[in-house]
């Protein structure tokens, strides 16, 4: 009986890992969604970075723990790009601020994890100052590539990059970028068509760095838990606030179809972490 008790938990914590690597994957095509920021509010962050700075100690036991969160981030990205493709044509709005209420509803758990080691009053000017670094440099972006930039081989390669950043550093959220520079829309659209000639420099990109940079995330993190945990509150209220559509008419049903998804958001949001303190992995 024992036996079987631990059996169940072992598939129940699997599969939960699992569906957290389905959200994770999301994160780093949906746009203002952070994948790093999303595995350090189910708490894989740290593990992952410890084990991508230093990938041959407890090789197969990390291995056997992340299998299950690979799988479901592959699984993520390819269904939420043909998601996406779709939706981005039927319900544009409607898809944005149900981006916006899986963020909002995120915060109070990234929030209580960049407390984690304590909170300074002048952690709060950190977030403060993230929040406003990452909205100019954001907006940056946006201006400079307002004409967008060819697609190839190394514009895909960059796109991989720039989701491998997103993995290691929680808070950033490659997808915004990739928006702004008029890449996204191609990208998800090569991804749900399984157009090799896009997947593979965009995963080649990722992994690429993932490996260069995963052992300065770890200095960072070991150095300056707080310092990193509240930026990336800032850097994800950023993203939050430049997503939010302006140019849209709410009033009639366009508007209470737009406040239902955010709320369907946080409600998703708020069981994945409810799932997260029941069954801490």
């Amino acid at each position: 009986m024992e036996e079987s008790r631990r059996a169940s938990g072992g598939m129940a914590e699997w599969f939960l890992r699992m569906l957290k690597g389905v959200f994770i994957g999301s994160g780093f095509i949906l746009p203002g969604v952070s994948g790093g920021a999303l595995a350090a509010v189910f708490g894989l962050y740290e593990r992952m970075i410890l084990f991508l700075a230093n990938i041959f100690r407890g090789f197969w036991e990390n291995v056997l723990f992340f299998l299950p969160v690979g799988l479901g981030a592959v699984g993520g990205i390819f269904v939420f790009s043909v998601f996406l493709s779709y939706f981005f044509n039927a319900a544009e709005m409607q898809l944005v601020w149900f981006f916006i209420g899986c963020i909002a509803g995120t915060l109070p758990a990234l929030w209580e994890q960049a407390g984690r080691e304590g909170r300074k009053v002048w952690h709060i000017g950190v977030t403060a100052l993230s929040l406003a670094a990452a909205l100019v440099f954001l907006r940056f972006i946006e201006s400079a590539a307002g004409g967008g930039i060819s697609l190839n081989l190394y514009t895909w390669s960059f796109a991989g990059a720039l989701i491998g950043l997103g993995m290691i550093v929680p808070g950033l959220s490659p997808s915004n970028l990739l928006l702004f520079l008029q890449v996204y829309a191609p990208m998800t659209r090569g991804i749900a068509e399984f157009d090799l000639g896009v997947i593979l420099p965009v995963a080649f990109g990722g992994m690429v760095t993932v490996l260069l940079f995963s052992r300065v995330m770890a200095f960072v993190f070991a150095r300056a838990y707080s310092v990193l945990f509240h930026a990336v509150v800032g850097f994800v209220l950023a993203s939050t606030v430049l997503i939010i559509p302006l140019d849209y008419d709410y009033f009639g049903w366009g508007g209470l179809s737009c406040f239902a998804a955010v709320i369907l958001g946080i409600l998703l949001a708020k069981w994945m972490t409810a799932l997260e303190e029941r069954h801490k992995v």
